[in-house]
């Protein structure tokens, strides 16, 4: 009887790829189909070849053959989480630091202003509650968050989450909280637009991560009337640390308790973050 033969290794992912030799600055922009020759497009062909997913030209804009080579490094490489990247032919802030490193994509710097502060230790001291029982949008600590906007118990609660986050941390500051007072994702949203409360809509946001710092809100719409928010904690290359309320460990925005997230990318909040650390 011949002998089974060996089935092949199954293909694995590189991790990360090759550092680069410089850290060279993310532009500032998504670079995609139809980017002019410019020195970011220069560096990028460079990059691909370094990384084996060309050969492309040296010089020349952002063509087929560039968007290509996109697309086999983003299938061939993960991001700098190990996570795969996506393979759209673009490259964002996630797939320049993969190509380039953590140091190219520009994180926001300097102080948070004091309510932000204070609203993120509220927050993270309440990680870990959970909804009872699970699945009901009730418990003794979820009907605090809901009864702090006046919505009715069992509603999904990631907006009224935060709107209790802030009362908590404006008290002792001595001040109001300015937040807008809804239970509702894209009331709060529409209501920061009608009271002139600062926001970063996400085009501005995908095109400058360094924009988006601690404290900001982040707001998510899913279509017919439905969103999900919640509070950024830190940003990297692309992807935030989250606070969020009403969610899980998937990022659902019907989730059964409060829980920290890393796994968010800039380029998923569709909607913006709001900004009340100049209120």
């Amino acid at each position: 009887m011949p002998p089974t033969p060996t089935p092949p290794a199954p293909a694995t992912v590189t991790p990360i790829a090759p550092t680069a030799v410089a850290s060279t600055p993310y532009p500032g922009h998504v670079l995609k189909l139809g980017e002019p020759n410019n020195a970011a497009v220069r560096v990028l062909r460079v990059r691909l070849n370094e990384v084996g997913c060309g050969p492309v030209a040296a010089t020349g804009p952002f063509d087929v053959a560039v968007g290509q080579a996109t697309k086999l490094f983003q299938s061939r490489f993960t991001d700098l989480d190990g996570q795969p990247l996506k393979v759209d032919g673009q490259v964002g802030p996630i797939s320049w630091a993969a190509l380039f490193g953590a140091d190219a994509v520009p994180a926001s710097t300097g102080p948070i202003a004091p309510l932000l502060a204070r609203a993120l230790e509220v927050a993270a001291s309440q990680v870990g509650v959970m909804e009872q029982p699970l699945g009901s949008n009730r418990g003794p600590q979820v009907d605090q968050y809901l009864k702090s906007t006046g919505t009715p118990f069992g509603s999904a609660w990631c907006a009224a989450f935060l709107y209790w986050c802030f009362d908590q941390a404006a008290d002792p500051l001595g001040r109001a909280n300015p937040l807008v007072r809804t239970g509702g994702v894209l009331a709060h949203w529409n209501g920061a637009r009608t009271r002139g409360i600062p926001r970063l809509l996400a085009l501005n946001a995908i095109a400058n991560p360094a924009l988006v710092r601690p404290g900001l809100i982040f707001v998510i719409s899913h279509g017919a009337g439905t969103g999900h928010t919640g509070l950024v904690e830190g940003v990297e290359a692309g992807k935030l640390v989250t606070i969020e309320g009403n969610t899980n460990d998937n990022g659902s925005r019907e989730g059964i308790g409060v829980f920290r997230r890393f796994q968010r990318k800039i380029n998923s909040i569709n909607k913006g973050f709001i900004d009340y650390g100049e209120l």
